[in-house]
């Protein structure tokens, strides 16, 4: 698994969005650019506020043709509730199996380091 770089190409996929829908990266990407974005879990502090400042940015992305694309392994119905309760914007994708977050390199434990400071 490779992370992906500035100036890789983004693997293309298609996924299900909070409404059932199934929206395509490659669709996505001819009508401008797409910023696509992971999350570990919908509704946790961290994510909501992630995904809230994204909400309330949408005016500016909308100026720039920019379609938002959040990214979590969440199913259909969890994140129909996240998005409605937090009256998000933009497509909330499903990516239970994490192939996608595997495809981008980006699926996998985090580690984190503490430093003692004296």
């Amino acid at each position: 698994m490779k992370t992906l770089t500035t100036g890789d190409t983004a693997p293309l996929f298609e996924l299900k969005n909070q409404d059932d829908a199934l929206i395509s990266l490659k669709e996505c990407l001819s009508n401008g650019p797409v910023l696509v974005y992971f999350y570990p879990k919908a509704s946790t502090p961290g994510c909501t506020v992630q995904a809230c400042g994204l909400r309330d940015s949408m005016q500016a992305l909308n100026n720039l043709k920019v379609t938002v694309l959040g990214i979590s392994p969440d199913p259909v119905k969890k994140l129909a509730r996240f998005a409605e309760k937090q009256s998000l914007n933009f497509s909330l994708l499903s990516d239970e199996d994490h192939a996608i977050a595997d495809a981008f390199g980006i699926w996998g434990e985090k580690k984190f380091t503490l430093d003692k400071v004296s």
